[in-house]
């Protein structure tokens, strides 16, 4: 993660979870609370108290508040309600960052036409700043604006940009969704030490802590995922045995293969 400090304005239109974890990001990397604005009706509790405490501004005037950046971190089934009250803060200096799930280029040129906009893709772990964002830019998003934007979903982790918007939906398909994979892989080795005999409050906690450490382990080994996969296997030895099952035709890789494809296309039906 770059260690930029942000400048600019800039307006957030939606604080729960994720827009909540972008402003924390924010702040953290120095942007200058005076120079945010935040437009949302019912903020959560620890949100709204941050912005009481900095003195954040709510619900900014448009003739007064000029923002080099609206970030959009609404729930998409009330985008349609919320998006046309920020349509008066873009200015040609303004570029539109959406994390809206499902919501195209597209369909924001239509809500903010001649504007420069980036859809974003991020995942939960953005909430602890170890998320992964994939970016595509309209053609109006020009290098000064990208930055901004970049620096922006950076707050929280990672950020990858494509060229190709359809791309997003294996980007949803693959980190949108995958948190839930993981986690449900913790839950699914959880329930077989159960099976196996473990006490479940042991199980659990055995899961959660291989399923953490693992990932952590993966993401600082100078090594990928299948080379850390073979210095755990011996040959002939219980780890193995193990992965012979799920290896095989009917193991995780196709089964995940059939999982993800469901998710995209799930992803191409809901896109507007």
């Amino acid at each position: 993660m770059a260690a930029t400090t942000l400048h600019g304005t800039v307006l957030l239109v939606g604080a729960g979870k994720m827009g909540g974890a972008l402003l924390e990001g924010w702040l953290a990397r120095g942007l200058d609370p005076h120079h945010l604005a935040v437009h949302d009706p019912s903020p959560p509790p620890e949100v709204a108290k941050l912005l009481s405490e900095l003195r954040i501004a709510r619900d900014p005037d448009p003739k007064t508040f000029s923002p080099d950046a609206i970030v959009l971190a609404l729930k998409p089934q009330i985008a349609a309600e919320a998006v046309p009250a920020v349509a008066p803060f873009v200015k040609p200096k303004t570029v539109v960052v959406s994390i809206m799930a499902g919501r195209t280029i597209a369909s924001l040129e239509k809500a903010f036409p001649s504007a420069a906009i980036v859809r974003g893709m991020p995942n939960t772990p953005a909430s602890i700043g170890r998320g992964i964002t994939v970016a595509v830019a309209n053609k109006r998003v020009d290098a000064a604006k990208k930055i901004l934007a970049n620096d922006l979903l950076s707050a929280v982790g990672v950020v990858e940009w494509v060229e190709d918007e359809k791309l997003i939906d294996a980007v949803t398909a693959v980190s949108g969704s995958g948190p839930a994979y993981v986690f449900l892989l913790a839950e699914s080795l959880a329930k077989a030490g159960i099976a196996a005999g473990l006490p479940a409050e042991l199980a659990m906690k055995l899961a959660r802590e291989t399923v953490t450490g693992s990932g952590e382990l993966l993401h600082r080994s100078k090594y990928d995922a299948a080379k850390l996969r073979e210095n755990v296997t011996s040959p002939g030895g219980t780890t193995a045995a193990a992965l012979e099952i799920l290896m095989g035709k009917e193991g995780l890789d196709p089964l995940l293969a059939k999982a993800i494809a469901a998710a995209a296309k799930r992803s191409r039906d809901l896109a507007e």
